[in-house]
């Protein structure tokens, strides 16, 4: 169980958010004998968590953040990663000179179970899942849980982790921000592209807050890095932990692909055809998880095993199903550009139906032209159709329809299909000018997959 730990006993503590996270890190330092005060945005009557934590005696205060709340003597500030540092309670505790830590610091620091911290801009959520699903297939003793950003917790999942577990820890740069003495066993880098720089200010404070995930580690410590990337490549210079590269362009003195198949120091592993999740996006996270999987001790055929069962994450090239041997995938988890393209490289043009639209952030789409050459239609739809319609009047698409949401997109795309077709929702922007988050634009999509079969 939990490590007992009396670091916290009558030291008074603010958690500022709730949501999953604040909830469980408010609920667990209460546990720990802390003097436990939440403050929430949300108004207490449409709040379900404060009135449980009100419950267990803990003080909430809810509807605003008032900033006198820092005249209290907290000596710890637990923060949920959604709220910006320039928040001014946030700021007012930093010149105060009070720790400002994330909910994922809380539980390495009761965790009996070893850490494998994994980050990156794209492929975390499937590089977690993939990991998770490697250890699974090979561990005779314990379990590796999968917890942090992915959606369960970390203080939660860490309370009743045992020694002979791993926890499979996705960790964003939000969180990153909040560590001090979080120390992974084994961390992976996925990748490190342009995000979030809304939050972060600037792309080298971006990077430094990846980079945190490594910053307690030592010599005993894995580091697992893309090193397709020359930025990492100089990176990993930097670092206490030894270093194993992964690569699909080059031979490493780790995981590789090479003459399509995958590699660990020169034992092949699988066949690149064997992966069950399709794109060269998903070759990098397959090698990631190899990585993992052999400084875990598993074997070459339950590696092998786990990665082709593999058959994705929700809403990330997810396979949704075929109808009238046409193929449909889901990769509403497509919010940029980016991860567009990197899911178009895993299908044939020709024989592909796009459909891409959604929040208007003010950029333009040039960089997805060469990506869009060859496609047999785009169904666009949300804020930013008519940008995409240029981008995609450039790359010549004949067919080019604009409709009114992902529902209505699917017929139309449906219409112009033939057999051996794919139809793929990989939107290349953020679902709010239409949907609350991403999660429920892809189910909107598969409901509408599925209409389509009950309407014949």
């Amino acid at each position: 169980m939990m490590k007992n730990i009396t670091a916290y006993q009558n030291k008074k503590v603010l958690v500022l958010g709730l949501a999953k996270s604040g909830f469980s890190a408010a609920k667990l330092l209460h546990d720990l004998g802390a003097l436990v005060t939440v403050n929430d945005g949300k108004p207490f009557a449409e709040n379900p968590e404060a009135q449980d934590l009100l419950a267990l005696g803990v003080k909430v205060i809810t509807g605003s953040h008032p900033i006198e709340l820092l005249d209290e003597g907290f000596s710890l500030v637990v923060k949920n990663p959604g709220i910006p540092y320039t928040q001014p309670i946030v700021q007012g505790a930093i010149a105060k000179g009070i720790p400002v830590i994330t909910e994922v610091e809380l539980a390495y620091e009761i965790s009996e179970a070893p850490i494998i911290g994994i980050t990156g801009t794209n492929g975390k959520t499937t590089t977690t899942t993939m990991i998770a699903q490697v250890l699974n297939a090979g561990m005779t003793e314990g379990k590796a849980l999968l917890s942090g950003n992915i959606g369960f917790p970390a203080s939660s999942v860490a309370q009743t982790a045992q020694a002979e577990d791993r926890l499979v820890m996705e960790l964003s740069s939000f969180q990153l921000m909040g560590i001090d003495t979080l120390r992974p066993r084994i961390a992976v880098i996925t990748n490190i592209y342009e995000a979030h720089i809304d939050y972060h200010g600037s792309r080298p404070e971006y990077v430094h807050a990846k980079w945190k995930l490594q910053q307690n580690m030592t010599a005993d410590d894995y580091l697992v890095i893309n090193w397709n990337q020359p930025e990492l490549q100089k990176l990993a210079a930097m670092t206490a932990a030894k270093v194993v590269p992964f690569s699909t362009k080059e031979q490493v003195d780790g995981a590789y692909l090479l003459e399509g198949n995958l590699y660990f120091k020169e034992e092949r592993i699988m066949s690149v055809t064997e992966v069950g999740v399709p794109g060269s996006h998903n070759v990098e996270n397959a090698l990631a998880a190899i990585a993992v999987g052999k400084l875990e001790g598993m074997s070459n055929d339950d590696i092998k095993e786990a990665l082709q069962s593999f058959s994705g994450v929700p809403h990330r090239t997810q396979y949704v199903g075929t109808y009238h041997d046409v193929k449909f995938y889901n990769d509403s988890k497509a919010t940029n550009s980016l991860a567009t393209k990197m899911a178009l490289d895993g299908f044939d043009n020709q024989r592909l139906i796009l459909l891409a639209g959604g929040l208007d952030r003010g950029n333009e789409f040039d960089d997805l032209v060469p990506y869009f050459i060859g496609l047999k239609a785009i169904v666009l739809f949300g804020e930013t159709k008519d940008k995409l319609a240029k981008a995609a009047k450039e790359a010549h698409v004949p067919i080019i329809e604009m409709t009114e949401n992902v529902t209505t997109a699917v017929p139309i795309a449906f219409k112009h299909s033939q057999a051996g077709d794919t139809i793929l929702l990989s939107p290349a922007n953020a679902s709010w000018d239409q949907y609350p988050n991403f999660e429920i634009r892809g189910d909107r999509f598969m409901t509408a997959v599925s209409d389509l079969k009950r309407n014949e």
